[in-house]
């Protein structure tokens, strides 16, 4: 009896880590503004949200008011590599822009626009 309930319980937490979506997990992103994030993305109801865990200057890691906030949410997966209808707040202007990305191995493209004013960064998986 021990041996099936073990078994069970494997297979639910293999069946588990095989349903994870590909963008979840922990991203590096690009230097803005003289200092870079990591953000942890994870499901949040039906879609997709970042959230600031640590920060980094040129001084090395720091404790910004920011780590714990969102940085992306309501992204929704598209398939293959695709996220779209999300929000994404960029810390150094204070602006929320319409999002999407676009995965591929460990590498992460974000995009973001408010207005007329479209911007891109390139984030990396952190291993």
């Amino acid at each position: 009896m021990k041996k099936f309930l073990l078994a069970g319980v494997f297979a639910a937490l293999s069946a588990g880590a095989a349903l994870a979506d590909p963008v979840e997990g922990v991203w590096k992103t690009q230097v803005d503004d003289g200092a870079y994030a990591h953000v942890t993305i994870a499901p949040c109801g039906g879609e997709y949200c970042g959230v600031i865990s640590r920060t980094f200057n040129s001084d090395g890691e720091y404790k910004s008011e920011n780590i714990g906030r969102k940085i992306v949410w309501d992204m929704e997966a598209r398939g293959g590599g695709r996220y779209k209808s999300g929000q994404i707040w960029q810390p150094s202007t204070d602006k929320i822009y319409s999002s999407k990305m676009s995965l591929k191995g460990n590498v992460l493209k974000v995009s973001g626009c408010f207005g007329p004013i479209c911007k891109k960064q390139t984030w990396n998986r952190v291993n």
